[in-house]
């Protein structure tokens, strides 16, 4: 019998990447569904992590994946923007379901792609993504609602934004309107540094054309808001904090994240509801209302301000890196969670660890700027040793055997404990064992509630 890569449970019953199995264990459970991923980054990993563990799940496909999902789940050639090749994949190989993890594939309307051929898709409307595709929409939607959030105005022209700018005060949020991988946002604390963004955004086309979203400064902790959407139905995930600045303390250029952890000590039970009923389920409805309902996963970027919580961002699907320690705190089966949004049918309960997690991010030196590929990463079973810890792959690729870096971020490294100090450790733990001659990493994950 053939050995390949899959994943066998852990002792916490876990499954344990990079262990070398018989094909055969992986059928002791008769095959239920199949399933195809569409992505390919750290997100998608945790996806398809989620998925191998689900006992109503037999064979999953992600498209494109990387090297680390490869070993659980069969990669496709396939980028996330080729929709019609996607839908043409899933009806030859009688895929049950699809996930969709990329926002680029739902704004490129993959769900209504998919549904329109009777293909059952997790992931809302091309109308409905236009909630993390058009900041402007989202604005306008929540001031049309009464959702609270930050003063904004929204400009297509150079001048007239620059001088509106100009008559403000700093430091400002500049946002641009359309989707640019996590990186349209961008705060300058003087006016120099606002005519050189407004310039890249309106005049240059750094993102392609598109509107500049003006707001104004907010202050306070941020954290995400994840919830299960299905219509006005909203099924909350728990509470995480990204950390976008490359770099220790904050500093530095923003990124894609560069580390997440759960849960968070500063948000009370107090702060959750309210952003429950005043922001998470009143957009849901909104949606509904405004004939774009949402099916999939609605993710809230959320302030806790001195004048209570606020929005800051909507995204259509799960956010990255959060979902990398979210995830392996679910309990229940994930394939249950996606029929019953799916289908609009009872949704089973919903049970977490109330374990903590977090997640550091390596990536490659040089991100967010430009950066090199293809350096060998080694020590990957090594950090894999500890039964807590869990790695998903960003943007990694196999060459010659070899896993070897293909992104700007390239490897998540996820410990999980009893308190955050102890997911902290565990996870670097497991990061001091894998070596690689050009990744970087913030040690700090966390340092706001950690100091």
């Amino acid at each position: 019998m053939e050995i390949i890569n899959r994943l066998q449970p852990g002792p916490d019953g876990h499954a344990v990447v990079y262990t070398k199995i018989f094909e055969g264990v992986r059928m002791e459970h008769p095959k239920e569904a199949t399933v195809l991923v569409v992505g390919g980054g750290g997100r998608c990993h945790a996806i398809v992590d989620a998925l191998s563990r689900s006992s109503r799940v037999g064979k999953i496909y992600c498209a494109p994946g990387n090297a680390g999902i490869a070993a659980q789940a069969e990669c496709v050639p396939l980028k996330d923007t080729q929709v019609e090749q996607l839908r043409d994949f899933a009806l030859e190989r009688g895929v049950d379901l699809t996930v969709v993890g990329p926002e680029v594939s739902l704004a490129a309307g993959i769900a209504d792609v998919f549904t329109a051929a009777g293909l059952r898709i997790f992931g809302p409307s091309k109308d409905a993504a236009a909630i993390e595709s058009s900041k402007d929409f989202a604005k306008r939607l929540m001031a049309r609602y009464g959702v609270p959030t930050a003063a904004y105005r929204t400009f297509e022209d150079y001048d007239s934004a620059l001088d509106y700018v100009r008559g403000g005060s700093f430091p400002v949020v500049l946002k641009y309107d359309g989707l640019a991988a996590g990186k349209g946002v961008v705060i300058p604390e003087n006016l120099e540094e606002a005519e050189s963004t407004l310039k890249d955004m309106l005049l240059d086309d750094r993102f392609g054309k598109g509107k500049v979203v003006v707001e104004e400064f907010l202050m306070g902790p941020e954290f995400s808001f994840m919830c299960f959407v299905d219509g006005e139905r909203v099924f909350p995930m728990p509470l995480s904090q990204d950390h976008k600045r490359a770099f220790e303390g904050d500093k530095g250029p923003n990124t894609g994240g560069m580390g997440a952890y759960s849960p968070l000590p500063f948000i009370t039970d107090e702060d959750r509801e309210y952003a429950m009923e005043h922001i998470m389920k009143p957009v849901a409805s909104a949606m509904v209302k405004e004939g774009r309902p949402f099916k999939g996963v609605l993710y809230g970027g959320l302030m806790k301000t001195p004048a209570g919580i606020k929005v800051i961002e909507f995204n259509c699907r799960f956010g990255d890196p959060e979902t990398e320690v979210v995830l392996p705190l679910l309990k229940s089966d994930i394939y249950d969670i996606f029929s019953a949004v799916v289908d609009g049918s009872p949704m089973p309960e919903i049970q977490w660890d109330t374990k903590s997690s977090m997640g550091f991010v390596m990536a490659s030196s040089g991100y967010p700027g430009s950066y090199e590929k293809g350096y060998v990463i080694e020590g990957l079973e090594d950090a894999l040793s500890d039964p807590d810890v869990r790695i998903y792959h960003m943007g990694t690729a196999e060459k010659d055997g070899r896993t070897v870096t293909a992104g700007g971020r390239v490897l998540m490294v996820i410990g999980s404990g009893e308190t955050l100090v102890e997911a902290r450790d565990r996870a670097l733990g497991a990061v001091g064992k894998i070596r690689c001659g050009n990744l970087f990493y913030r040690r700090d994950i966390g340092w706001r509630v950690l100091k």
